[in-house]
């Protein structure tokens, strides 16, 4: 797979809590931020690949879920990620 364990803990370990963290949001949301950046890649290279469109369409959905999630819960939390991460709304 194109994202070993040790890259997962180093996503977590910045992101997160600590590298075990795997069930913060701001650790899910930058693992989806790398995933979907690997698929946009991909994309760009075999346009005709409509499965992996669908499946970078269903990722954007779930980050969007988990930012619109922190907005309500802690907005200072959602400020700190998307200004690390460098997403737009």
């Amino acid at each position: 797979m194109y994202l070993s364990q040790e890259e997962k803990e180093n996503i977590f370990a910045k992101h997160g809590k600590s590298k075990t963290d795997t069930g913060s949001a701001e650790g899910q949301i930058a693992l989806f931020t790398y995933r979907i950046e690997h698929l946009t890649k991909h994309l760009k290279n075999n346009h005709k690949d409509f499965n992996t469109e669908r499946s970078l369409v269903r990722l954007v959905g779930k980050r969007r879920a988990l930012l619109d999630y922190l907005i309500k819960k802690d907005i200072l939390r959602y400020r700190a990620i998307v200004k690390e991460l460098g997403l737009r709304k």
